[in-house]
């Protein structure tokens, strides 16, 4: 065997020894540190009971050793557990606390609630309905002007009281109580519109009666404007001034929050109530201003009235301008009481006025009929006129003429009813052409018919007039005086005397058939009809008419009375146009609803009991025509038919007698 084989022999087992005696190694030592910890584990912790005092700290050896490592890390974490209880018992209070606190949330109002202005926060409903009442019950609201004087408005002047209808419980009731520390830092401010109740109107007198209110006493804040019209000089520049005046809207506005909130004082300077300058006395826009205002105060308006005449110059109109610089307009306001002024005089409807009768004497009329101005078309008329910068001559826009100006402006086509008399005269263009006897109203059931000046409002053939009761179909319909008219009385064979004191009609002039008929035939929309009482002409004796269209033949001439009366003094003028006169309607007769009776012949004996005329209840009886009529254009400002309260066909009596 060679020496390297020896040598490689020799290190075998040497070789595999090597790794045994490391891992025998690491096997000794992880037993010794078992049995360390085992020892370790069997011996009693520093301190703990049963161990004796001079046994504490020391090894078998008896020399103080170290503490072990478990022992030192069970003494740094010792101390734990204390501070988690403290912790965890400062958290039940205050979870306590909170549940606590949240509880006084359910009847009481969270931290920063506004209530109409006042803060309520913490306080129970009933608490605050006390305050507020005791706020109300002692209130008084001072009005500080801008001079510094002050004015004062008691709650008992405007009636303040406190209402409360439920809307703090809605509140309280809306609220979560738990949430309470939510509102600590954010505001809820609520307005109900019902805490407090005043009455406006007497706080607007009391505003209003404020001395500082005192439109007589303010000293208006003027621009640099130029100065009203002056003859022969113009407009002169005026330097701005401040002023006092108020605005009233404003004003009321202000007093209103300040009584809403309870507020004790109000500032008028400080809430802006006051009106103020906005142009300068070196305001370059003067001159155009000037030259804008002297276009509206050169205009001549002549009102033409007949033969009377009213001219509209500078010395009026300067009145009415209004704005700065060259935007110039003009008081829309001011207008429309001039054409008021102008309607107050030239008007004639519903004005008195002396009217000659075929009888004689004089007596004085009013009524619907006449002229009258239509005010809103005339005033925008005007206005367009003085914008245009044009003088001119014109008559006024009318809602109503009459025949004629002057006092006899019903002129000389008219129907004269003699109430007395209970007869009927009928002129056209002067002359007479028609007489006959009616009967009116009954007096004993208080229908009288009244006496006036009216226009006929329209004219139709075939209407029904209907009243509680009854219905009664005539062939003549020529309405005057709302629910009155002229027509045929089918029920009736005797006229005029005194009929109408106890047998009179609704109200209505009854008419026998042929005179009707032919006042049907000359009347026109529009004409008058002039209604009067004359002592001294009553007739006792009524004469006999049918008032129903005779069976065949030629209708009988209405009845002339035994003594004629004198012919009017009319005006020998005509009218400025006359009447275009209604369409006749193309109308079919409504039947009454049950079987009419037959009339009493004129000279014979009735076949039948005559019909007796309808009653009336209070208020009226309705008009049901069987087809609309024409109906004259105006009556009023508004337009619609002539006299009051009945503008169509269709219309139904509003007040007075009946119709039938």
């Amino acid at each position: 065997m060679s020496e390297d084989q020896k040598k490689l022999q020799d290190s075998g087992p040497e070789h595999e020894k090597r790794p045994v005696r490391r891992s025998r190694s690491r096997e000794a030592a992880a037993a010794a540190r078992r049995a360390e910890k085992e020892r370790a584990a069997s011996e009693p912790a520093a301190g703990a009971p049963g161990a004796a005092a001079g046994e504490q700290g020391k090894g078998d050896s008896g020399f103080p050793q170290k503490p072990a490592g478990g022992s030192r890390e069970k003494s740094r974490t010792a101390w734990l557990p204390a501070l988690a209880g403290f912790v965890g018992v400062l958290l039940c209070v205050g979870i306590a606390f909170y549940v606590y606190a949240a509880q006084a949330y359910k009847t009481v109002f969270f931290p920063n609630t506004v209530i109409n202005g006042a803060d309520v926060s913490d306080r129970t409903v009933d608490e605050v309905k006390a305050a507020f009442s005791a706020g109300a019950d002692r209130y008084r609201l001072t009005v500080v002007a801008r001079d510094g004087s002050g004015e004062e408005i008691t709650g008992q002047d405007i009636g303040l009281h406190t209402v409360f209808d439920g809307g703090l419980e809605k509140i309280l009731e809306a609220q979560n109580p738990y949430r309470w520390v939510f509102h600590l830092r954010t505001p809820r401010v609520y307005q109900i519109g019902t805490m407090l109740k005043w009455d406006e109107e007497a706080l607007a007198r009391e505003v209003n009666g404020l001395e500082c209110m005192d439109e007589s006493a303010m000293v208006r804040p003027r621009d640099a404007y130029l100065s009203d019209y002056i003859e022969g000089r113009g407009y002169e520049v005026v330097p701005e001034e401040e002023g006092t005046a108020l605005k009233a809207d404003a004003v009321q506005t202000a007093a209103s929050a300040a009584v809403r909130s309870l507020d004790p004082e109000i500032s008028l300077e400080e809430l802006g109530c006051y009106e103020k300058p906005s142009v300068r006395s070196d305001d370059p826009g003067l001159a155009a201003e000037r030259d804008a205002r002297n276009r509206y105060v050169n205009v001549t308006v002549t009102y033409t009235f007949g033969d009377r005449t009213e001219v509209l110059n500078g010395s009026r109109t300067h009145e009415w301008l209004t704005g700065a610089g060259t935007d110039i307009a003009l008081d829309e306001t001011q207008i429309a009481e001039y054409v008021s002024e102008l309607a107050k005089t030239y008007n004639t409807a519903y004005k008195p006025r002396a009217f000659k009768t075929s009888y004689g004497p004089t007596v004085n009329v009013s009524g619907s009929y006449g002229w009258r101005i239509n005010q809103k078309e005339e005033a925008a008329q005007l206005k367009g006129i003085l914008e245009a910068g044009e003088s001119v001559t014109r008559e006024p826009i009318y809602s109503q003429t009459a025949a004629a100006h002057g006092d006899a402006d019903y002129g000389n086509t008219y129907a004269e009813v003699n109430l007395t008399a209970q007869h009927l005269l009928f002129y056209k263009d002067g002359n007479k052409i028609l007489e006959s006897d009616f009967v009116s109203g009954n007096v004993s059931k208080g229908h009288t018919t009244p006496a006036g000046l009216y226009s006929l409002t329209y004219k139709q053939r075939d209407a029904v007039l209907k009243g509680e009761g009854y219905a009664s179909p005539v062939k003549y319909w020529m309405p005057f005086n709302g629910g009155i008219g002229f027509h045929d009385a089918s029920w009736r064979s005797s006229f005029g005397g005194s009929i109408y004191k106890t047998g009179g009609s609704h109200g209505c002039v009854n008419m026998p058939y042929a005179a009707a008929k032919e006042l049907y035939e000359n009347v026109y929309a529009g004409m008058p009809v002039i209604c009067y009482n004359l002592p001294g002409t009553e007739s006792k004796a009524p004469t006999k008419a049918s008032g129903r269209p005779p069976a065949g033949g030629q209708a009988a001439q209405p009845t002339k009375p035994a003594t004629q009366p004198t012919q009017p003094n009319v005006p020998a003028t005509q009218p400025g146009g006359q009447a275009a006169q209604p369409t006749q309607p193309n109308v079919q007769p409504t039947q009454p609803g049950g079987q009419e009776t037959q009339p009493t012949q004129p000279g014979g004996q009735p076949t039948q009991p005559p019909q007796p005329e309808p009653t009336q209840a209070a208020g009226g009886p309705e008009i049901t025509p069987v087809e609309n009529g024409t109906t004259a254009a105006g009556g009023g400002d508004s337009g619609g038919g002539y006299g009051p309260a009945f503008g169509s066909a269709q219309s139904t009596e509003g007040g007075g007698p009946g119709v039938s």
